[in-house]
């Protein structure tokens, strides 16, 4: 039987209407490729419960569940698991993005998101983004 892994996502947008990614660390599964900030659902946790903690533990900003914006999600198999991961959109927090983790961020468009080597799971969710074009 495959493990299933939940995992949210945020695509955060700046007033430019630039999308936030972030390299994974070295040391990490996957590193040096580009994600949206996010992470693992923990037990008892809704995913606006697990993204709200995430953003705040990753990147030292505060949002509300009023502030996510449900998207889209990815169900991907990996070779030693499944992923599923919804994404939400978030246009207002409070605080400065910050790397709390040591992890580079970026300010990307939404139609250079390809430009950025990305997680498997994670090149629809730009697919998406990119065709839906610039946010107000």
């Amino acid at each position: 039987m495959t493990k299933l892994v939940l995992v949210v996502a945020a695509a955060l947008f700046d007033a430019e209407g630039r999308v936030l990614l972030a390299k994974r660390p070295e040391g990490k599964k996957m590193a040096g490729l580009w994600e949206f900030p996010g992470g693992k659902i923990e037990p008892g946790e809704t995913p606006e419960q697990a993204l709200i903690r995430e953003l705040f533990e990753e990147l030292g900003i505060v949002t509300t569940a009023e502030n996510l914006e449900s998207m889209k999600f990815v169900s991907f198999s990996y070779p030693s698991f499944h992923l599923l991961m919804p994404l939400y959109a978030c246009y207002k927090w409070d605080g400065t993005v910050r790397a709390a983790e040591r992890q580079q961020l970026r300010w990307v468009s939404v139609a250079d998101l390809h430009s950025y080597n990305a997680p498997p799971a994670d090149v629809p969710l730009f697919d998406y983004l990119a065709s839906r074009g610039a946010q107000e």
